[in-house]
């Protein structure tokens, strides 16, 4: 059971589609790590099972290959006990012929065994060298699989690390804009302006109260003209007005 989910588990890793798990995912990149992990765990689990399972097949091959030579050897004694048993028959000795007979047919016997032992192992041999194949490119399409989750994890970190850098340069040329009302820049060429307004409005002031004085000068060198004809009427200097 142990070895069937390990095995069930590569197949379904190995078609695993990582931009569709990474297009569902809150965090990529945390996915992304925890898949890492899970798919070195696999591999390493995995990897411990073929190997037994190929040990198993090794084993098996090993019992046919002893299996095939003992049907060749039982083969050759039972071929060689039966010339035995015609040389005897032939020398006038038909009860020694009748025993080497005999020991060839408990050779036959035991070529016969160890010929259907052979057999059966044969499509268990074949059936398990399919699995094993199967298994060794499940596990070399996990290990490719495992290299593209790697490669993408650093690709998304890169990518990530420029988007905050990206970021950082637009704050900052944000926070510079001259055009940006909120800006200190702004702010301080309107309060320059002001200052600018309120000196000339000063200085429009300053005129306009200048004029006035001069007016007020004027109207002054016109009163005294007026006392000093005042001064001479009193003083008789002038008798008349004249028209």
């Amino acid at each position: 059971m142990v070895k069937q989910s390990i095995f069930g588990r590569i197949s379904q890793l190995a078609k695993a589609n990582i931009n569709s798990l990474l297009d569902s995912a809150e965090d990529p990149k945390l996915m992304l790590d925890q898949m890492v992990r899970d798919f070195t765990s696999s591999i390493t689990e995995a990897e411990s099972a073929i190997a037994e399972t190929i040990g198993n097949l090794r084993l098996l091959e090993d019992d046919y290959r002893e299996d095939v030579e003992a049907a060749r050897e039982w083969g050759n004694k039972a071929l060689a006990a039966s010339r035995k048993a015609d040389q005897l028959r032939t020398a006038g000795d038909p009860v020694g012929g009748d025993k080497f007979d005999n020991l060839a047919k408990v050779a036959l016997g035991r070529q016969l065994s160890a010929e259907k032992e052979a057999k059966q192992a044969e499509p268990q041999i074949e059936a398990q060298t399919a699995v094993v194949e199967q298994l060794k490119n499940g596990l070399n399409a996990m290990k490719e699989k495992l290299k593209q989750l790697a490669s993408k994890r650093d690709e998304l970190v890169a990518r990530s690390k420029t988007a905050a850098a990206q970021k950082q340069v637009m704050d900052a040329v944000k926070s510079i804009d001259l055009l940006d009302p909120t800006s200190e820049v702004s702010r301080f060429e309107d309060k320059i302006r002001r200052e600018e307004a309120r000196v000339r409005g000063a200085s429009e002031l300053a005129a306009s109260s200048l004029d006035a004085q001069f007016e007020s000068l004027e109207d002054l060198g016109e009163l005294s003209e007026v006392d000093a004809r005042l001064a001479a009427l009193k003083s008789g200097s002038n008798t008349a007005i004249t028209s």
